[in-house]
């Protein structure tokens, strides 16, 4: 699976698929996994499904980057998408930023 994304110096903004679940989260952190950033901002505005293997997928991606002295950084505006991270308490594990910008900047 390949993802659009885009790089803004050593941090890759990469977009998420309309849905993360049991069928494509393996493809997902593959993708995030091999690609030669470590920084990684994970643009998931356009996502508006999101199931366990999609949330446990986050958290190993994590894992994988900050063993690389990498990380991922997660932003959405989306309500739904916050309000998940929220009550799964992702949020307390992963940065989540309401802009791209934002979470480039992060970076600096």
């Amino acid at each position: 699976m390949k993802l659009p994304s885009e790089v803004f110096g050593q941090v890759v903004v990469v977009h998420t698929p309309k849905e993360m679940h049991e069928d494509n989260a393996d493809l997902i952190e593959s993708f995030l996994t091999t690609i030669d950033q470590t920084k990684i901002v994970l643009d998931m505005d356009g996502t508006e499904t999101i199931d366990s293997s999609g949330l446990a997928m986050l958290l190993d991606v994590q894992e994988i980057l900050q063993g690389r002295d990498g990380q991922l950084k997660v932003c959405t505006a989306n309500h739904s998408n916050r309000k998940i991270l929220e009550i799964t308490r992702l949020d307390e594990h992963l940065e989540v930023y309401e802009s791209v910008i934002d979470a480039v900047r992060s970076f600096a």
